[in-house]
């Protein structure tokens, strides 16, 4: 693949051309590139890892950035690869970020390449799926690579590939993820400027692009709630210290902190419990109930009030009820509020505008979904941005959401994708080499 010309600006002034550091490829180039990316998508579809186990997709990964020319850091992170690719001009150094993690999902859609692995998670068989699209985040970024190589000797300036595992959080008791990569260097030697980074969306018509300045996702802090009651028989329940009781009230109560502590004219939030575990027959109170949840902000100030109120009425309702409650939050993750830089953000939109079309373009509102890749926007300038794969004139709202047996991407999407990525570094190092040639 071979670039038709290295220029995507030309400026004229005094009828003398000046040729950018920007690069344009041609039609050919992109076809077949998405040819590959979807065959590499397929691939690690149809043998999806869970987070600190992508052993194969890291290895997948590290042979084709390796075949590339470009410097490999493998076990970054525990699985996570690192791509280092210094171009032949001085420069700034820019992040491109996939997340390569699976989720225990019972696959469902029809494509020939579905996922049947099985593996143990937690302790139990479970099915294992791709079913939040990061195959195709890793496809991505290696077309990204693959395109980037090409014009190695042209890039003003150094393009690091960080392909990440845990993003959907490491297996308890361990830890993985941005968070671990940023910890152990990934950013460093050499520094980072700035990181991009992407998300595919199935319910984003393909051909499209969202983002948001400022916070695009909540924080979020996983929870556990752990009642302790005095077990008794279930026709005597005078006898008993119900925990059963007790957690129905805390449930309920906990709705309070939105409806009555936080002001939803300024960010939303979201408490929720979504497991309760407690008993094993009918007729019998037990001694414990034990329930999962997750907590959802946009600021760091709703985080630290919301935290307070939970630990309060989890604390106080039980106590009411003569239990003893135990709180664990955050409990096995917690992320800070996904943001993108305001200036960075308003800077590089004209260059998505390039890759799907000013009117493919939007802004959206804040989310309460989480990103870890707000490990490495708090550390850097970030700017993340999702890429439609839903099919054309299918209904958003009744097609597979993420994380569910039926998710499916529209592959054609894809290369919308690349060309953003391609983009925004060639856009940014054209704007930033100025400043780096007088070092």
């Amino acid at each position: 693949m071979k670039p038709l010309y290295f220029l995507s600006l030309v400026f004229l002034l005094s009828n003398v051309v000046h040729t950018t550091a920007q690069v344009q490829f041609n039609d050919n180039d992109f076809i077949q590139i998405e040819k590959k990316v979807i065959e590499w998508r397929r691939d690690i579809h149809e043998n999806p890892e869970l987070g600190n186990r992508e052993f194969r997709t890291a290895a997948l990964v590290a042979k084709h950035l390796k075949s590339l020319g470009i410097k490999v850091t493998t076990e970054v992170g525990v699985t996570g690869v690192v791509g280092l690719l210094e171009g032949g001009l001085p420069g700034p150094v820019i992040a491109l970020r996939a997340d390569m993690d699976a989720l225990p999902v019972l696959e469902r859609t029809p494509v020939p390449f579905a996922s049947k692995k099985k593996t143990i998670y937690n302790g139990t068989e479970t099915n294992v799926m791709h079913a939040c699209g990061h195959d195709s985040h890793v496809a991505i970024l290696m077309g990204v690579a693959e395109m980037l190589a090409e014009i190695k000797d042209d890039l003003k300036g150094t393009v690091k590939f960080i392909f990440q595992p845990a993003e959907e959080g490491a297996p308890k008791g361990e830890e993985g993820g941005a968070e671990l990569m940023v910890k152990e260097g990934a950013l460093k030697n050499p520094n980072v400027d700035v990181i991009f980074g992407l998300h595919i969306n199935a319910q984003l018509e393909v051909g499209n692009i969202t983002y948001r300045p400022g916070g695009m996702f909540a924080g979020v802090g996983d929870l556990k709630i752990t009642v302790k009651g005095r077990s008794a028989h279930g026709a005597e329940p005078w006898y008993a210290i119900d925990p059963v009781v007790t957690s129905a009230q805390i449930i309920n109560n906990l709705q309070t902190i939105m409806s009555r502590n936080v002001n939803v004219t300024e960010n939303a939030a979201v408490v929720t419990i979504g497991a309760i575990n407690g008993g094993n027959r009918s007729n019998i109170i037990p001694e414990q109930v034990e329930m999962l949840g997750t907590v959802r902000t946009l600021s760091e100030s709703d985080e630290e009030l919301i935290f307070k109120r939970i630990r309060e009425i989890v604390t106080n309702t039980a106590e009411a009820n003569g239990a003893h409650a135990i709180v664990e939050l955050p409990y096995s993750s917690h992320y800070p509020v996904t943001f993108n830089d305001i200036e960075l953000t308003k800077n590089m939109v004209p260059s998505l505008q390039k890759a799907a079309g000013s009117d493919h373009v939007n802004l959206i509102p804040a989310e309460t979904g989480a990103e870890d890749f707000s490990f490495f926007a708090n550390e850097v300038p970030g700017f993340y941005f999702y890429v439609g794969a839903l099919p054309k004139g299918q209904d958003p709202k009744t097609s597979a959401s993420h994380h569910t047996p039926d998710f499916f991407l529209d592959e054609s999407g894809f290369i919308t994708g690349v060309k953003a990525m391609l983009n925004l570094v060639s856009d940014y190092m054209e704007t930033s080499s100025v400043a780096y040639s007088k070092k």
